[in-house]
């Protein structure tokens, strides 16, 4: 869950074409931007306008502590607790997360574990075969984890956006925000991101963008040795 420079370097050099737009929103010029990127673990950075350019500010903020929102979530947060100790962001808004959450749901009962699923999870990348079984409609139970997932992902980029004050755009980056645009349109990321009490309308206005330009890293390297 480290912090992702590279990426926040990478948001200034990257064509629209390299962006999926989530919510257009009403930027403010030289607001602050926030990026959120999911994969291995919840890397989280900020960039500030210095009047020139965009600086990069590196943030732990994946570590801060998962804050339950529903039943489910309690639940969740409960035999993670249990587990861990402390529970952070990352351990659920993460690829091993959205693990933890289909284990969770499975033990739990929401729905039967197809066997065919758990031989696949048992021989592949688990987060690999969930996305795909979710993205396909193919099993209600990695379905629902991808879903519970998304609201997470949403609810912690919300609160970056607030804590930064991130008005100049908040992206998604990592690993598993490209492979499921779609999801995250159609899902709950949204509503979980503006769902921020008096400040909800503020969240709204916010441009939320996803990078789905794999090279996002690499060009950001590039973007780090421009002057």
């Amino acid at each position: 869950g480290r912090p992702r420079h590279r990426s926040g370097r990478a948001c200034e050099h990257l064509a629209e074409e390299e962006f999926a737009v989530l919510n257009p929103g009403k930027p403010e010029p030289g607001g602050t931007r926030a990026l959120i990127a999911a994969g291995t673990g919840l890397g989280q950075s900020f960039l500030v306008w210095d009047g020139a350019r965009y600086r990069v500010q590196p943030s732990e903020g994946g570590h801060v502590s998962f804050a339950a929102r529903d039943d489910f979530e309690w639940g969740l947060l409960r035999a993670l607790g249990a587990e861990f100790g402390h529970v952070s962001y990352e351990r659920v808004a993460s690829g091993p997360g959205l693990v933890r959450i289909y284990h969770y749901l499975a033990a739990s009962g929401y729905a039967p574990e197809r066997a065919a699923v758990r031989e696949e999870l048992d021989r592949g990348d688990p987060g690999e075969v969930i996305v795909r079984h979710a993205l396909n409609d193919s099993d209600p139970l990695c379905a629902r984890a991808l879903d519970a997932f998304i609201s997470v992902l949403g609810a912690q980029a919300g609160n970056l956006a607030l804590t930064v004050s991130a008005l100049g755009g908040v992206y998604l980056a990592g690993g598993i925000a490209p492979r499921i645009v779609g999801r995250l349109k159609a899902g709950p990321f949204l509503s979980s991101f503006t769902s921020k009490g008096r400040l909800s309308s503020v969240l709204a206005r916010i441009p939320v963008h996803v990078v789905v330009n794999p090279r996002v890293g690499l060009l950001g390297a590039a973007a780090a040795g421009q002057p």
